[in-house]
Protein backbone atom coordinates (compact mmCIF):
# COMPACT_ATOMS: atom_id res chain seq x y z
CA UNK A 1 0.00 0.00 0.00
CA UNK A 2 0.93 3.30 -0.81
CA UNK A 3 1.71 6.16 2.53
CA UNK A 4 -1.51 7.77 2.10
CA UNK A 5 -3.17 4.25 2.59
CA UNK A 6 -1.59 3.43 5.92
CA UNK A 7 -1.71 7.04 7.14
CA UNK A 8 -5.38 6.44 6.77
CA UNK A 9 -5.99 2.94 8.07
CA UNK A 10 -3.58 4.27 11.28
CA UNK A 11 -5.72 7.19 12.07
CA UNK A 12 -8.52 5.76 11.38
CA UNK A 13 -7.86 2.78 13.98
CA UNK A 14 -6.52 5.53 15.94
CA UNK A 15 -9.73 7.49 16.42
CA UNK A 16 -11.90 4.29 16.96
CA UNK A 17 -9.78 3.50 20.03
CA UNK A 18 -11.21 7.00 21.45
CA UNK A 19 -14.18 5.97 21.35
CA UNK A 20 -15.40 7.79 18.04
CA UNK A 21 -17.16 5.79 14.79
CA UNK A 22 -15.85 5.61 11.96
CA UNK A 23 -16.44 4.46 8.61
CA UNK A 24 -13.59 4.17 6.10
CA UNK A 25 -14.89 4.88 2.16
CA UNK A 26 -12.22 3.40 -0.14
CA UNK A 27 -11.69 2.80 -4.06
CA UNK A 28 -11.79 -0.63 -5.19
CA UNK A 29 -11.82 -3.85 -3.13
CA UNK A 30 -8.15 -4.54 -2.64
CA UNK A 31 -5.54 -4.61 -0.07
CA UNK A 32 -7.08 -1.60 1.92
CA UNK A 33 -10.24 -2.80 2.32
CA UNK A 34 -9.09 -6.67 3.86
CA UNK A 35 -6.41 -4.74 6.12
CA UNK A 36 -9.15 -2.49 7.26
CA UNK A 37 -11.56 -4.96 8.27
CA UNK A 38 -8.54 -7.12 9.62
CA UNK A 39 -8.32 -3.96 12.43
CA UNK A 40 -11.91 -3.87 12.59
CA UNK A 41 -12.65 -1.61 11.18
CA UNK A 42 -15.75 -0.41 9.04
CA UNK A 43 -14.90 -0.35 5.23
CA UNK A 44 -17.17 0.00 2.39
CA UNK A 45 -15.66 -0.32 -1.04
CA UNK A 46 -16.48 2.77 -3.80
CA UNK A 47 -17.08 0.84 -6.64
CA UNK A 48 -16.69 3.80 -9.45
CA UNK A 49 -14.09 5.68 -7.21
CA UNK A 50 -10.78 5.27 -9.60
CA UNK A 51 -7.78 6.38 -9.86
CA UNK A 52 -7.61 7.42 -12.92
CA UNK A 53 -8.80 10.34 -14.55
CA UNK A 54 -12.34 9.04 -16.40
CA UNK A 55 -15.04 11.13 -16.53
CA UNK A 56 -18.07 9.05 -16.80
CA UNK A 57 -16.34 6.94 -14.19
CA UNK A 58 -16.04 10.12 -11.82
CA UNK A 59 -19.41 11.06 -12.35
CA UNK A 60 -21.06 7.78 -10.96
CA UNK A 61 -17.77 7.64 -8.19
CA UNK A 62 -19.32 11.51 -7.28
CA UNK A 63 -23.17 10.25 -7.01
CA UNK A 64 -22.00 6.84 -5.19
CA UNK A 65 -20.15 8.79 -2.29
CA UNK A 66 -23.00 11.63 -2.18
CA UNK A 67 -25.45 8.43 -1.56
CA UNK A 68 -22.97 6.58 1.06
CA UNK A 69 -22.55 10.23 3.11
CA UNK A 70 -26.31 10.49 3.27
CA UNK A 71 -26.56 7.35 4.11
CA UNK A 72 -23.88 7.73 7.14
CA UNK A 73 -24.59 11.06 7.98
CA UNK A 74 -21.29 11.79 9.53
CA UNK A 75 -20.58 14.68 11.48
CA UNK A 76 -17.52 15.45 9.63
CA UNK A 77 -15.66 13.75 6.44
CA UNK A 78 -11.52 13.52 6.19
CA UNK A 79 -10.51 12.86 3.03
CA UNK A 80 -7.40 11.66 1.12
CA UNK A 81 -5.56 11.34 -2.14
CA UNK A 82 -6.74 13.55 -5.10
CA UNK A 83 -9.46 12.02 -6.53
CA UNK A 84 -11.23 11.16 -3.09
CA UNK A 85 -10.33 14.96 -2.32
CA UNK A 86 -12.07 16.13 -5.61
CA UNK A 87 -15.10 14.02 -5.18
CA UNK A 88 -15.47 13.84 -2.26
CA UNK A 89 -15.28 17.69 -1.34
CA UNK A 90 -18.21 17.83 -3.86
CA UNK A 91 -20.11 15.28 -2.78
CA UNK A 92 -19.73 16.89 1.05
CA UNK A 93 -20.83 20.82 0.39
CA UNK A 94 -23.46 19.49 -1.35
CA UNK A 95 -24.85 17.35 1.84
CA UNK A 96 -23.71 20.61 3.87
CA UNK A 97 -21.33 18.51 6.12
CA UNK A 98 -17.68 19.92 6.96
CA UNK A 99 -14.83 18.35 5.36
CA UNK A 100 -11.05 18.29 5.97
CA UNK A 101 -8.83 17.42 3.28
CA UNK A 102 -5.12 16.05 3.87
CA UNK A 103 -2.82 16.95 1.01
CA UNK A 104 0.07 14.12 1.29
CA UNK A 105 1.99 16.21 -0.96
CA UNK A 106 0.99 18.40 -3.86
CA UNK A 107 0.47 17.61 -7.09
CA UNK A 108 2.37 21.63 -8.32
CA UNK A 109 5.34 20.87 -6.56
CA UNK A 110 8.36 21.01 -7.38
CA UNK A 111 10.17 18.64 -10.02
CA UNK A 112 6.60 18.43 -11.27
CA UNK A 113 6.59 19.68 -14.51
CA UNK A 114 5.20 23.23 -15.27
CA UNK A 115 1.92 23.11 -17.23
CA UNK A 116 0.98 20.43 -15.25
CA UNK A 117 1.73 22.47 -11.73
CA UNK A 118 -0.38 25.61 -13.68
CA UNK A 119 -3.26 23.16 -14.08
CA UNK A 120 -3.06 21.59 -10.59
CA UNK A 121 -2.52 25.12 -8.59
CA UNK A 122 -6.04 26.37 -10.84
CA UNK A 123 -7.58 22.85 -9.67
CA UNK A 124 -6.48 23.11 -5.89
CA UNK A 125 -7.61 26.70 -5.36
CA UNK A 126 -11.19 25.67 -6.64
CA UNK A 127 -11.49 22.94 -3.85
CA UNK A 128 -9.85 24.61 -1.08
CA UNK A 129 -13.42 26.71 -0.91
CA UNK A 130 -15.00 23.48 -0.45
CA UNK A 131 -13.67 22.54 2.68
CA UNK A 132 -13.21 22.92 6.37
CA UNK A 133 -9.44 22.87 6.76
CA UNK A 134 -6.56 21.40 4.69
CA UNK A 135 -4.00 19.11 6.67
CA UNK A 136 -0.35 19.49 5.06
CA UNK A 137 1.80 17.24 6.24
CA UNK A 138 4.59 19.30 6.03
CA UNK A 139 6.12 23.19 6.92
CA UNK A 140 6.94 22.96 3.02
CA UNK A 141 3.65 22.16 1.64
CA UNK A 142 1.71 24.50 3.79
CA UNK A 143 4.32 27.39 2.14
CA UNK A 144 3.72 26.37 -1.29
CA UNK A 145 -0.08 25.92 -0.91
CA UNK A 146 0.03 29.69 0.48
CA UNK A 147 2.58 30.95 -2.23
CA UNK A 148 0.20 29.25 -5.00
CA UNK A 149 -3.00 31.02 -3.19
CA UNK A 150 -4.60 27.08 -2.08
CA UNK A 151 -5.85 27.99 0.88
CA UNK A 152 -5.72 30.90 3.76
CA UNK A 153 -3.39 30.82 6.55
CA UNK A 154 -6.33 30.31 8.76
CA UNK A 155 -7.49 27.02 6.87
CA UNK A 156 -4.09 25.59 6.09
CA UNK A 157 -2.37 23.62 9.13
CA UNK A 158 0.54 21.79 9.14
CA UNK A 159 0.43 17.88 10.89
CA UNK A 160 3.41 15.83 10.38
CA UNK A 161 3.08 12.53 9.87
CA UNK A 162 3.28 9.96 12.37
CA UNK A 163 3.93 6.59 13.36
CA UNK A 164 2.68 3.91 15.60
CA UNK A 165 5.58 2.26 17.58
CA UNK A 166 6.68 -1.15 17.90
CA UNK A 167 7.04 -3.16 20.72
CA UNK A 168 9.58 -2.98 23.64
CA UNK A 169 12.72 -4.57 21.87
CA UNK A 170 15.87 -2.46 20.90
CA UNK A 171 15.27 -1.54 17.67
CA UNK A 172 18.91 0.18 17.08
CA UNK A 173 20.79 -2.89 17.58
CA UNK A 174 24.52 -2.36 17.91
CA UNK A 175 25.61 -5.53 16.00
CA UNK A 176 25.10 -2.89 13.36
CA UNK A 177 28.67 -1.68 13.78
CA UNK A 178 29.88 -5.17 13.06
CA UNK A 179 28.58 -6.27 9.88
CA UNK A 180 30.88 -7.19 6.86
CA UNK A 181 28.21 -6.95 4.47
CA UNK A 182 26.28 -3.83 5.03
CA UNK A 183 22.44 -4.08 3.45
CA UNK A 184 20.80 -1.36 2.47
CA UNK A 185 16.92 -0.49 1.85
CA UNK A 186 14.70 1.36 0.06
CA UNK A 187 10.52 1.01 0.71
CA UNK A 188 8.60 2.74 -1.59
CA UNK A 189 6.88 1.99 -5.15
CA UNK A 190 7.85 1.78 -8.08
CA UNK A 191 6.09 4.82 -9.20
CA UNK A 192 6.25 8.53 -9.71
CA UNK A 193 7.81 9.99 -8.04
CA UNK A 194 10.16 7.64 -6.66
CA UNK A 195 13.86 7.48 -8.24
CA UNK A 196 14.89 3.69 -7.64
CA UNK A 197 16.75 4.22 -11.24
CA UNK A 198 19.10 7.03 -9.78
CA UNK A 199 19.64 5.05 -6.68
CA UNK A 200 20.88 2.02 -8.94
CA UNK A 201 23.09 4.13 -11.05
CA UNK A 202 24.88 5.33 -8.13
CA UNK A 203 25.12 1.87 -7.04
CA UNK A 204 26.45 0.66 -10.04
CA UNK A 205 29.76 2.43 -9.37
CA UNK A 206 29.90 1.59 -5.98
CA UNK A 207 29.86 -2.21 -6.66
CA UNK A 208 33.15 -2.98 -5.38
CA UNK A 209 31.99 -2.00 -1.85
CA UNK A 210 30.24 -5.04 0.71
CA UNK A 211 26.76 -4.06 0.16
CA UNK A 212 23.64 -5.88 -0.64
CA UNK A 213 20.51 -3.25 -1.90
CA UNK A 214 16.75 -4.94 -1.03
CA UNK A 215 13.48 -2.87 -2.64
CA UNK A 216 10.60 -3.47 -1.31
CA UNK A 217 7.40 -2.53 -2.98
CA UNK A 218 5.97 -3.52 -6.56
CA UNK A 219 4.51 -1.30 -9.08
CA UNK A 220 4.37 -0.58 -12.97
CA UNK A 221 8.07 0.50 -13.20
CA UNK A 222 9.73 -2.58 -10.99
CA UNK A 223 10.12 -4.52 -14.54
CA UNK A 224 12.50 -2.23 -16.12
CA UNK A 225 14.15 -1.56 -12.92
CA UNK A 226 15.43 -5.31 -13.10
CA UNK A 227 16.30 -5.03 -16.59
CA UNK A 228 18.49 -2.21 -15.76
CA UNK A 229 19.79 -4.20 -12.27
CA UNK A 230 20.98 -6.89 -15.17
CA UNK A 231 22.20 -3.92 -17.65
CA UNK A 232 24.41 -2.68 -14.65
CA UNK A 233 25.69 -5.86 -13.51
CA UNK A 234 24.28 -5.76 -9.93
CA UNK A 235 22.41 -8.97 -10.68
CA UNK A 236 23.81 -10.30 -7.36
CA UNK A 237 24.12 -7.10 -5.22
CA UNK A 238 20.42 -6.26 -5.64
CA UNK A 239 17.60 -8.01 -4.69
CA UNK A 240 13.91 -7.09 -5.68
CA UNK A 241 11.24 -8.61 -2.17
CA UNK A 242 8.00 -7.15 -4.20
CA UNK A 243 5.50 -6.20 -1.34
CA UNK A 244 5.99 -7.15 2.11
CA UNK A 245 3.54 -7.64 4.69
CA UNK A 246 5.83 -7.12 7.79
CA UNK A 247 8.03 -4.00 6.74
CA UNK A 248 9.25 -3.47 10.00
CA UNK A 249 10.95 -6.87 9.75
CA UNK A 250 13.01 -5.70 6.77
CA UNK A 251 13.98 -2.73 8.19
CA UNK A 252 15.05 -4.34 11.75
CA UNK A 253 17.78 -6.26 9.58
CA UNK A 254 19.17 -3.37 7.56
CA UNK A 255 21.76 -1.17 7.90
CA UNK A 256 21.35 1.86 5.91
CA UNK A 257 17.73 3.60 4.87
CA UNK A 258 17.48 5.15 1.35
CA UNK A 259 15.02 6.72 -0.48
CA UNK A 260 15.31 8.40 -3.70
CA UNK A 261 13.13 10.70 -5.07
CA UNK A 262 11.82 13.29 -7.24
CA UNK A 263 9.33 14.77 -4.97
CA UNK A 264 7.24 13.79 -1.59
CA UNK A 265 5.17 15.30 1.12
CA UNK A 266 6.72 13.94 4.51
CA UNK A 267 7.20 10.00 3.62
CA UNK A 268 6.19 7.07 6.50
CA UNK A 269 9.10 5.30 4.77
CA UNK A 270 11.80 7.74 6.10
CA UNK A 271 9.67 7.69 9.68
CA UNK A 272 9.41 3.86 9.49
CA UNK A 273 13.56 3.72 9.13
CA UNK A 274 14.16 6.65 12.31
CA UNK A 275 11.80 4.73 14.40
CA UNK A 276 14.01 1.38 13.42
CA UNK A 277 17.00 3.29 14.22
CA UNK A 278 18.15 3.33 10.89
CA UNK A 279 20.09 6.19 9.47
CA UNK A 280 18.77 7.92 6.67
CA UNK A 281 19.96 8.84 2.76
CA UNK A 282 17.24 10.75 1.21
CA UNK A 283 16.39 12.75 -1.79
CA UNK A 284 15.98 16.66 -0.03
CA UNK A 285 12.80 17.50 -1.53
CA UNK A 286 9.18 17.97 0.06
CA UNK A 287 8.90 17.93 4.14
CA UNK A 288 11.96 15.34 3.79
CA UNK A 289 14.69 17.83 5.60
CA UNK A 290 11.56 18.32 8.04
CA UNK A 291 12.56 14.65 9.42
CA UNK A 292 15.66 13.66 8.93
CA UNK A 293 18.35 16.48 9.76
CA UNK A 294 21.47 16.50 7.69
CA UNK A 295 24.50 15.19 9.39
CA UNK A 296 22.90 14.43 12.42
CA UNK A 297 19.69 11.33 11.75
CA UNK A 298 20.89 10.91 7.79
CA UNK A 299 22.11 12.60 5.13
CA UNK A 300 20.51 14.33 2.67
CA UNK A 301 21.19 14.47 -1.64
CA UNK A 302 20.20 16.84 -3.88
CA UNK A 303 16.63 16.06 -6.64
CA UNK A 304 19.05 14.30 -9.71
CA UNK A 305 22.05 14.35 -7.71
CA UNK A 306 23.61 11.23 -9.01
CA UNK A 307 27.41 12.57 -7.67
CA UNK A 308 26.33 13.50 -4.68
CA UNK A 309 24.75 10.16 -3.68
CA UNK A 310 27.61 8.29 -4.71
CA UNK A 311 29.88 9.99 -2.26
CA UNK A 312 26.75 9.47 0.54
CA UNK A 313 26.63 6.08 -0.18
CA UNK A 314 30.11 5.33 0.02
CA UNK A 315 30.64 7.27 3.13
CA UNK A 316 28.14 5.52 4.92
CA UNK A 317 28.89 1.67 3.86
CA UNK A 318 32.41 2.75 5.18
CA UNK A 319 31.53 3.90 8.38
CA UNK A 320 29.85 1.59 10.39
CA UNK A 321 30.26 4.37 13.80
CA UNK A 322 28.26 6.50 11.84
CA UNK A 323 25.67 5.01 10.93
CA UNK A 324 24.99 3.60 14.22
CA UNK A 325 25.28 7.23 15.92
CA UNK A 326 22.90 8.87 13.28
CA UNK A 327 20.58 5.64 13.37
CA UNK A 328 20.26 6.02 17.63
CA UNK A 329 19.86 10.17 17.17
CA UNK A 330 16.86 9.16 14.35
CA UNK A 331 15.08 6.97 17.03
CA UNK A 332 15.10 9.57 19.37
CA UNK A 333 13.89 12.08 16.81
CA UNK A 334 10.97 10.07 16.32
CA UNK A 335 10.69 9.14 19.67
CA UNK A 336 9.63 13.13 20.43
CA UNK A 337 8.67 14.47 17.35
CA UNK A 338 7.02 11.64 14.55
CA UNK A 339 4.76 9.56 17.17
CA UNK A 340 1.48 8.48 15.71
CA UNK A 341 0.06 9.73 19.34
CA UNK A 342 1.56 13.39 18.38
CA UNK A 343 -0.26 12.81 15.04
CA UNK A 344 -3.72 12.17 16.31
CA UNK A 345 -4.06 14.64 18.78
CA UNK A 346 -3.50 17.42 16.32
CA UNK A 347 -5.58 16.02 14.27
CA UNK A 348 -8.23 15.19 16.53
CA UNK A 349 -7.81 19.43 17.45
CA UNK A 350 -8.35 19.81 13.64
CA UNK A 351 -11.79 17.80 13.84
CA UNK A 352 -12.85 20.07 17.03
CA UNK A 353 -11.84 23.26 15.54
CA UNK A 354 -14.02 22.67 12.41
CA UNK A 355 -16.94 21.01 13.90
CA UNK A 356 -16.74 23.65 17.06
CA UNK A 357 -17.10 26.24 13.99
CA UNK A 358 -20.10 24.30 12.63
CA UNK A 359 -21.71 24.40 16.69
CA UNK A 360 -21.59 20.62 16.75
CA UNK A 361 -20.40 18.15 20.13
CA UNK A 362 -16.39 17.64 19.58
CA UNK A 363 -17.24 14.32 20.31
CA UNK A 364 -18.69 13.21 17.19
CA UNK A 365 -17.71 10.61 14.65
CA UNK A 366 -15.45 10.82 12.46
CA UNK A 367 -15.30 9.36 8.43
CA UNK A 368 -12.19 8.65 5.95
CA UNK A 369 -12.53 8.82 2.12
CA UNK A 370 -9.88 7.51 0.05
Amino acid sequence: MGGASVHLLDLAQGMQELGHDVTILVGGSGLVVQRAKARGLSCIPVKHLVREIRIFEDFRGYFEIRSRLAEITPDIVHLHSAKAGILGRFAAKSLKIPCVYTAHGWPFTEGVSEGKRRIYKLIERVMAGLCSKIITVSDYDRAIALDSKVGSAEKLVTVHNGVPDLDSRSLSKDDREAKELIRLIMVARFEEPKDQKLLLEALSELSHLPWVMEFVGDGPKLESMKELTVELGLGDKVYFLGSQGDVAANLRRADLFVLISRWEGLPLTVLEAMRAGLPVVASNVGGVNEAVIDGETGLLVPRDGKLELERTLCRLVTSPQERLKMGRAGRSRYSSEFTFEVMRQKTLMVYRDVLSAESSNDQSPVMGVR
